[in-house]
């Protein structure tokens, strides 16, 4: 049997099938072990989910603060806080 190609032959069949066998159990214990992983983390205090915040609370109230008296542009010139991210802040604080 050439394992380099694998035709329709049922040898073939046989080593394809248990080739995605062998990934399915592996794609199962990735899952398994990142969902305890998950677990675990989420027990700790200080847990946060998802991506970490790029500016502090400061930094946007400083930016917004700016807006009152310049453009989105100049803002995001000023500060370095992009204008989507500033149009972003505001929708969430409503203002």
């Amino acid at each position: 049997m050439n394992i380099g190609l694998l035709d329709n032959t049922p040898a073939s069949k046989l080593v394809r099938n248990i080739f995605f066998a062998f990934a399915e159990f592996e794609r199962d214990m990735i899952v398994e072990r990142t969902q305890e992983g998950k677990a675990i983390a989420k027990q700790q205090p200080n847990f946060k989910e998802g991506r970490p915040l790029k500016y502090t609370k400061k930094q946007l109230d400083h930016a917004i603060q700016l807006l009152t008296n310049n453009s989105y542009n100049q803002v995001a010139a000023l500060t370095g806080i992009s204008k989507s991210t500033l149009i972003r802040e505001i929708k969430r604080r409503k203002i």
